[in-house]
């Protein structure tokens, strides 16, 4: 089984966060409201690696001012690709707090659309099951 180390940021912007709804044919949660986020490569930090998938995802005019380490999970799960293969992976989260200064995304084809999310409606998403523990580890829902 293979083993990725994911760099996982959750990003808010006045009090709510930025969640990515994944595309429906591809991924480990497909069709469901996730955190951005992705594997490291060879060679880099945890935060080249974190900036790097944001703007891969998200697109280069997202400006993330503060990036803080907050905690860390594993589990194993299966990933779905493009072309209907799955592979089941080992997978460590590295999850950050971070702060974005504005609301400019250019997202890729990883999702379907994004969406700014306040506190309180985050109980009633769809949530892929990753996002609903961080976000319960938080004590939001």
């Amino acid at each position: 089984m293979r083993q990725r180390i994911i760099v996982c940021p959750v990003i808010q912007n006045e009090g709510e966060y930025l969640l990515c709804k994944m595309a429906a044919d591809r991924g480990v949660f497909p069709g469901q409201w996730a955190l951005p986020g992705g594997g490291m490569e060879a060679g880099e930090t945890l935060e080249e690696a974190l900036r790097r998938e944001i703007n891969e995802e998200l697109g280069e005019e997202l400006c993330i001012t503060d990036i803080q380490p907050w905690t860390f999970r594993d589990d194993i799960r299966t990933k779905t690709y493009p072309d209907g293969k799955t592979e089941e992976i080992y997978m460590i989260y590295l999850i950050f707090d971070c702060i974005s200064t504005n609301r400019n995304i250019t997202f890729n084809e990883e999702f379907q659309e994004i969406a700014w999310v306040p506190p309180e409606t985050l109980k009633a998403m769809d949530l892929n099951e990753a996002t609903r523990i961080t976000f319960a580890h938080k004590g939001l829902i």
